[in-house]
């Protein structure tokens, strides 16, 4: 008479930021995947809003901690997502020295927690990195240019060491290391005045005022929706690959054209105006992909026009409650 097999385990992983943005997405993922997920979040910039529809599933745990202090975790883990950080404009202005201890302290604590648990960990760097670009579309190889010392320089530059600080501990300690190069990204849970482009006009737009554009409107950005994101985030993480790689949408459009696909969407939205351009503020944006395509298969799927009305409903319904 044969046994019965034994269960198989399932996957245990945990998320820093993990009741933010990308990282409340990313949960909802990994569960579908079937993962155990555990998010971690100290809730400045993240929301419990993000993971309620969580409530009592039992492979869904919320801890509540800042990452810039030394992480534990009981249990087995077998992937660690590093998400946390203040990841726009408003905030990291406002949370200079916060971004930086996540982008550092942060960065070595979860590092150190993979190493001991023997844990892959996939960290959340960004297209920041290039800073305002001199080569277009970006790509990998390319170093950046990046003002140390400017008012982004907190985001740019803890990003920047969060990549050299990850890739050391994979040379060095042999970490199972991955790096996701995030363009801009749009969708449901961002935050309605994070000060980002795509919720700051939606904003505007559904309280029937002026649309506030940087400058002339001429500088660029690549839009890609957060499901397409989090499905090239998924791939890398199954991936050998240890280099950084860029997942972003490469349909790149002017801030000024995006004003005006928002106001055609939004009835009653006030008139576009021009106020200065911030510092450093990047004149492109836009990944090449190719090293997603090559070594992932992965390529943005979601049409922006689909994408944004999506967004739109979302915001139109929290502005309503």
């Amino acid at each position: 008479m044969s046994s019965a097999a034994a269960p198989v385990r399932k996957p245990v992983t945990l998320i820093t930021g993990g009741a933010g943005f990308l990282g409340s997405h990313l949960g909802d993922r990994l569960l579908a995947e079937g993962h155990r997920v555990v998010a971690m979040d100290n809730l400045i910039t993240g929301s419990l809003d993000n993971i309620a529809h969580h409530a009592g599933d039992a492979d869904f745990e919320f801890i509540e901690h800042d990452v810039t202090k030394f992480i534990s975790y009981p249990g087995e883990l077998d992937y660690i997502f590093h998400f946390a950080s203040p990841a726009s404009p408003f905030d990291y202005l406002e949370l200079p020295i916060q971004t930086l201890k996540v982008g550092s302290l942060g960065t070595h604590n979860a590092l150190g927690l993979a190493r001991a648990k023997g844990a892959t960990i996939l960290l959340a760097s960004t297209s920041e990195v290039y800073g305002d670009p001199l080569v277009h579309p970006q790509r990998e190889d390319y170093w950046g240019n990046v003002n140390p010392i400017g008012p982004r320089g907190v985001y740019d530059e803890a990003k920047r060491f969060a990549e050299a600080i990850t890739m050391a501990y994979h040379r060095y300690h042999g970490v199972d290391t991955k790096i996701v190069r995030i363009f801009n990204t749009y969708g449901p849970r961002m935050r309605l005045r994070d000060g980002r482009v795509v919720p700051a006009f939606i904003g505007q737009a559904l309280e029937g005022n002026p649309l506030t554009v940087f400058g002339d409107g001429s500088q660029t950005r690549s839009f890609c929706y957060v499901s397409d994101l989090i499905d090239g985030i998924f791939r890398l993480s199954q991936s050998p690959r240890h280099e950084p790689v860029n997942i972003g949408n490469p349909a790149e459009m002017t801030i000024l054209q995006f004003a005006e696909k928002i106001r055609e969407l939004i009835p009653g939205a006030g008139p576009i105006v021009h106020e200065a351009l911030p510092v450093d503020d990047p004149k492109v944006r836009q990944p090449d992909i190719g090293r997603a395509r090559a070594w992932l298969g992965w390529g943005p799927r979601v049409a922006f026009d689909e994408g944004i009305v999506e967004t739109i409903t979302y915001f139109r319904e929290k502005c309503s409650n």
